[in-house]
């Protein structure tokens, strides 16, 4: 397929220690990942393919309600029930959920040896499915669970597979999923849905995952500052790079004279730092770039 570039490429692929020189669209992306050492940082723009709908980009759809927060969840019986039951429902769609086309394009690119390691925002393991290695999930993974007292994790599919033997014949379904797996639902359906606790000690139970008002422990941060810093370029898939979350690490490479392409449908709160823009679909547009590398 053609890529369609927003704009032109940027003056930061002029040749420097790191960069390739300037092209355009599909040349420059090639020119770019071709000599190897790529840091990766996906977002849920990625997934979108394998159906699991994005917050911002074409398949976003605006939340009906507040996000769960760390503190209201360990305050109250009442949000985790709510968060649980919402949850047991999301898992079906996010569970089932295959790599797509993007998802084994990088790894792909990996195991051609052009990606140094991945740093995702997303909680899908969709990365890992499709053959991935060197993937730091910046904010933990929907497939396991962790108690908050004793610290042990178990997998989710245990915990799927207990919270329907405590809730027989309680079945619910919602058209509004979150990428972080978060199915909305009122409060009718909500209602009578059993919590279970930790087998082990009793302790609360939460998704191995980071919630608003919670902060990425900072080892981890540490860790993804380390891949992009030492990689010679950044792709960013998939990510609005709307929060701090993402940005940082696009502005870390940027103060590093670290290259930057993004590719993503719509804008970014990274264009401005970008050497190369991309909007087009991840999924063909990456299989194409590793086809032209000699990586598929």
């Amino acid at each position: 397929m053609e890529d369609v570039t927003r704009g032109s490429t940027r003056e930061a692929l002029p040749g420097g220690p790191h960069e390739p020189a300037a092209l355009d669209g599909p040349a420059a992306l090639d020119a770019l990942v071709g000599r190897g050492g790529v840091a990766v940082l996906s977002g849920a723009g990625l997934s979108t393919e394998s159906g699991i709908p994005d917050y911002r980009g074409p398949t976003g759809r605006a939340r009906r309600a507040e996000p769960m927060t760390y503190q209201r969840f360990v305050a109250s019986h009442e949000a985790r029930r709510r968060y649980w039951a919402r949850s047991h429902v999301g898992w079906r769609q996010i569970g089932l959920a295959r790599p797509n086309a993007g998802h084994r394009a990088v790894a792909a690119l990996e195991r051609h040896g052009l990606v140094s390691g991945i740093v995702t925002q997303n909680v899908d393991g969709l990365h890992q499915a499709a053959g991935a290695d060197r993937v730091i999930e910046l904010h933990g993974g929907l497939d396991r669970v962790a108690c908050l007292s004793c610290r042990a994790r178990t997998s989710r599919a245990e915990l799927d597979r207990r919270l329907r033997e405590a809730n027989p014949g309680w079945e619910a379904t919602s058209d509004m999923i979150n990428p972080d797996g978060d199915a909305v639902l009122t409060d009718e359906q909500v209602a009578g849905f059993r919590v279970v606790d930790c087998t082990a000690c009793g302790g609360l139970l939460k998704p191995d995952v980071v919630f608003f008002g919670e902060n990425v422990p900072r080892p981890r941060v540490e860790e993804c500052f380390a891949v992009v810093e030492s990689a010679r370029a950044l792709l960013v898939l998939g990510s609005s790079l709307a929060i701090r979350s993402g940005l940082r690490f696009v502005e870390r490479a940027a103060a590093r004279g670290v290259p930057i392409a993004i590719v993503n449908q719509g804008p970014t709160g990274g264009d401005a730092d970008a050497a190369l823009l991309v909007d087009a679909p991840l999924g063909a547009t990456l299989t194409a770039l590793a086809r032209r590398l000699g990586a598929q």
